[in-house]
């Protein structure tokens, strides 16, 4: 007992740490964002990613070749990835971070709906119940009626619907292909469909934003690498609620370097929809309440396309048991 309560602590700060990395690299995205449209920032932080990606995929000793098992699913994966990922950018472009993030945090209850037709998932009367007060929350902070919406809002209720989308799917196909698809198909796709766009929007770029495009790709790598060690380390139950941490990180930067500051009802809809994830992971975390626990099993913070999230790699290599922990693991999955 003792062991298992190291381990989920040692899980949980590491996911906060990884999390926080994860906030920076949206704030780059926010600062670049202001200067650059999304598909010229993709196509860059998608470019700097290959060597990184390379990386990875020398590790993998999985035989076999590029060829999905399941096309069109994952065709449908990709596509999502590649919405996600340039929605993702513009909404965290134009949108206060806060807000973002609260309208992203609605990933949960979408991947519990979308779960039903996918994984054919059972949900029961206490998990609908989360997802209707969750919805509430994003009209919350929202406020259609009370406030302009904008194009961005609707970039970031895209994102998290395509979020939802790749991850749900990641769940049904994830244990029959090799994670080189999984990883390289939305990566490739994405460098395509923005290399085409990019000579209607290019804009030069001096060396420093090419730093910082850089950089997006070495943090997203970097925390990918250290939500492994999270998953590895804690259960998923510990480690999956830590995302919201990142609305105190987005408040925090929002305040010192863009002069944002969220308003009540911001935080009021944050916390509604919060309270309505958490709830979502508490009943998945019940024993026989849910056979497929899609939001537990979803072990990527955000799916957007970009290979720095790693969420291929990091599923695989989550899962694996590391030398010496088998008693351990055994002893979590008989309670």
């Amino acid at each position: 007992m003792a062991d298992s309560s190291k381990s989920n602590i040692s899980g949980a700060l590491l996911a906060l740490a990884a999390f926080g990395i994860f906030a920076t690299h949206d704030v780059i995205v926010k600062v670049l964002g202001g200067n650059y449209a999304p598909f010229q920032i993709i196509f860059f932080s998608v470019l700097f990613s290959f060597p990184l990606a390379t990386i990875m995929l020398m590790r993998d000793s999985t035989s076999g070749n590029l060829r999905p098992v399941h096309p069109w699913w994952t065709a449908a994966r990709t596509l999502a990835s590649v919405l996600t990922g340039f929605c993702g950018f513009y909404a965290f472009s134009i949108l206060p971070l806060a807000q973002t993030y609260a309208i992203l945090f609605a990933s949960p209850m979408l991947i519990t709906i979308l779960a039903i037709p996918i994984l054919h998932e059972k949900v029961g009367a206490h998990r609908w119940a989360a997802i209707v007060v969750g919805l509430i929350g994003v009209m919350v902070v929202l406020r259609p009626g009370a406030a302009a919406l904008s194009l961005g809002h609707l970039a970031a209720l895209s994102a998290a619907i395509g979020s939802a989308t790749a991850s749900v799917i990641m769940r049904k196909i994830g244990r029959d292909e090799r994670s080189a698809v999984l990883m390289l198909y939305p990566m490739v796709s994405n460098f395509v469909v923005m290399a085409c766009i990019l000579p209607f929007i290019y804009r030069p770029m001096p060396i420093e934003d090419i730093g910082l495009v850089g950089l997006l790709s070495a943090f997203g790598f970097v925390a990918g690498l250290i939500m492994i060690a999270a998953y590895r380390a804690g259960d998923a139950a510990v480690v999956a609620p830590m995302q919201y941490s990142q609305i105190l990180w987005a408040a925090g930067y929002g305040l010192l370097f863009f002069d944002e500051t969220p308003d009540l009802l911001t935080f009021v809809g944050a916390a509604i929809i919060i309270g309505s994830g958490l709830y979502i992971v508490l009943r998945e975390t019940i024993g026989g309440v849910s056979r497929n626990t899609p939001v537990l099993e979803n072990k990527s913070p955000r799916e957007t396309g970009s290979p720095a999230r790693i969420s291929a790699m990091l599923r695989e290599r989550a899962n694996r048991i590391p030398p010496g922990y088998e008693a351990l693991a055994k002893r979590r999955t008989t309670k």
